[in-house]
């Protein structure tokens, strides 16, 4: 018996560690690919450069940096306040029943392909941004809705988790000195499970950050420093995913160099995500 848990565990183990390699095969990878474009143009002018122009020589991300940036915080601002009401009222104010059949609802919202996201964005959002707001249609405005809507079934269920997860005693406390419910919730409840929240938002940028096909349908793609909500916008993914077909020599380089600047990014909202969840726990 002992020895059937020995190889269960040691099986566990390489599966474990197999993932890791993975992951790290992969990193390498790109950092192979990737790094020597990168010393070659100099950190400076491929982050901050404000050209693409791969046939003459040029490399500059710094567009799709300000894409990405603003299409992820346009979409934060449509999906957190949706989120966050419809978390708190399915933690506090909902049934049991009510929250068991709303709650998978929202989860499954996660499993539709962005594809169709993206579909839904030029046959509906597309015709009432052009005739009620003005501008053509693919926009950050149109990608930060779309991409609001895509996050929200994350920062809603981890936020969900993160409120029904603070003792029943906080609630019991504060309404015994005379705070009425709302109050318990905004004074009480919501900052015991700040940590969590914070985890489910940043997971969410991260999610907003990585999305390439419905992007790509409905944020117009052009290579410019954005003005305004009504003007086209390319982000970093979506770059790679439509140059990368027919991209050789520097060109490919700089694409998979792209792909370190995601990288990054997304390493860091992971660590930032993971250390509140663990000052949360410690909580």
């Amino acid at each position: 018996m002992k020895s059937r848990e020995n190889l269960i565990q040691f099986g566990l183990l390489i599966t474990a560690l197999s993932t890791i390699v993975i992951h790290l095969l992969i990193a390498l990878f790109i950092f192979q690919e990737g790094l020597p474009i990168i010393l070659r143009v100099g950190i400076n002018e491929f982050v901050c450069g404000t050209h693409w122009s791969p046939q003459q020589g040029q490399f500059g991300i710094f567009p799709m940096i300000v894409g990405t940036a603003w299409i992820t915080a346009g979409a934060i601002l449509v999906s957190l306040p949706l989120s966050l009401s419809c978390a708190i009222y399915l933690s506090e104010f909902s049934t049991p029943k009510v929250r068991g059949t709303i709650k998978p609802i929202i989860e499954l919202l996660a499993g539709i392909p962005s594809v169709v996201y993206g579909f839904m964005g030029m046959v509906i959002l597309f015709p009432m941004i052009r005739n009620h707001l003005g501008g053509a249609g693919p926009s950050i405005l149109s990608a930060s809705i779309i991409l609001g809507i895509m996050i929200l079934p994350t920062i809603t269920s981890i936020a969900i988790d993160s409120l029904q997860a603070v003792p029943y005693s906080y609630r019991e406390g504060s309404l015994s000195l005379g705070a009425t419910r709302w109050q318990t919730i905004r004074m009480a409840i919501l900052p015991a499970a700040k940590s969590g929240i914070l985890s489910g938002i940043i997971l969410g940028i991260g999610r907003a950050v990585g999305e390439t096909m419905a992007v790509i349908m409905i944020s117009g793609n052009s290579v410019i420093i954005p003005n305004s909500l009504f003007d086209p916008a390319r982000t970093l993914t979506a770059n790679i995913a439509l140059e990368m077909n027919y991209a050789v020599g520097d060109h490919r380089q700089a694409l998979f160099a792209t792909g370190i600047v995601l990288f990054i990014t997304i390493m860091i909202l992971n660590i930032i995500a993971n250390v509140l969840s663990r000052r949360g726990v410690e909580k």
